[in-house]
């Protein structure tokens, strides 16, 4: 049930599947400005992020993700990472099953989520996190017709939510005492998606502010 590896490649950036040979990229990435990562988990150094890259590629192994590097497209510099995860397979030739729902298409996603995001200091605030969303979210809504895109992130963490919120993600709701934060409290998480019916009007959106 892996999906198949894909390029996503816009007018500002460049998304290839995340290897380990992107360890010294994403190092060099994550060693600007780093009073922004509060909430966010960004390996400081290189024995942590080789764990953290070998941790992603593992759960893309089982089908669970499928992680990317973000790539300045101009000159191929590293400026970041994102994944869809959580990925979800349905099969509505069934009955919904007790527990989680069963396969469907193999390698197609039902549903999926959107995070593990973060960017170099100098690519926040740019249109390369917008590129990148949108990149995304065309593959999830197009090549695999998903149902649902989920965003969530620390309910504390307004920089992010402002950042979802500017995509066009719906606000859901807060799940309290979701998961660990990266500060070692316990984290309340709050919930945003896209739907398949909205997204041709997400889609426009995205696409006038890149």
């Amino acid at each position: 049930m892996v999906p198949e590896r894909v390029v996503l490649e816009g007018q500002v950036v460049r998304l290839d599947p995340l290897e380990i040979a992107h360890v010294d990229g994403l190092l060099v990435a994550a060693s600007e400005d780093r009073s922004t990562y509060d909430f966010t988990l960004v390996p400081p150094d290189e024995p942590s992020m080789h764990g953290y890259v070998k941790a992603a590629l593992e759960d893309e192994r089982v089908g669970w993700a499928l992680p990317f590097v973000i790539r300045r497209r101009s000159d191929g510099r590293v400026l970041g990472t994102s994944r869809f995860l959580d990925l979800d397979y349905w099969d509505s030739g069934l009955a919904w099953p007790p527990g989680r729902p069963s396969l469907g298409a193999p390698g197609i996603p039902s549903v999926a989520e959107i995070g593990s995001t973060w960017l170099a200091a100098s690519a926040q605030c740019t249109p390369i996190n917008t590129e990148s969303k949108l990149l995304m979210l065309r593959h999830a809504f197009g090549a695999w017709s998903v149902e649902r895109v989920t965003f969530k992130t620390d309910a504390r963490n307004q920089r992010s939510r402002r950042s979802i919120e500017r995509i066009g993600a719906t606000f859901e709701g807060v799940r309290r005492c979701h998961a660990l934060a990266v500060d070692g409290t316990i984290r309340d998480s709050a919930y945003y998606s896209i739907i398949r019916s909205e997204w041709p009007a997400v889609e426009r959106h995205l696409q006038s502010r890149v």
